[in-house]
């Protein structure tokens, strides 16, 4: 649970982050269009996709560091019995 809710609050602070980094105020207004209610929800509606985006990116992210530490340990394991059959010990 402690993990979601990291990948959470990281997920808010980068759309955060991405949302300022867009901002019209940014490029003297160029963009604003004749109605701010649309240009206002293009904003809200873009906030939370990204933090949706952002939020399935970090758990598949620890999903895939999960599987390659178990293909190391794996590996590993398998170096260690190999060592063992063949009667070689291990050197540091």
């Amino acid at each position: 649970m402690r993990i979601r809710v990291i990948d959470f609050v990281l997920s808010i602070a980068g759309s955060v982050v991405a949302l300022l980094l867009s901002w019209p105020y940014w490029r003297d207004f160029e963009y604003w269009p004749e109605s701010r209610l649309a240009w206002l929800a293009y904003f809200v509606v873009g906030f939370m996709l990204a933090v949706y985006v952002l939020y399935v990116f970090l758990g598949s992210l620890r999903t895939l560091f999960e599987h390659d530490a178990l293909e190391q340990a794996e590996a590993a394991e398998a170096r260690a019995r190999a060592r063992a059959a063949t009667g070689m010990e291990e050197t540091p």
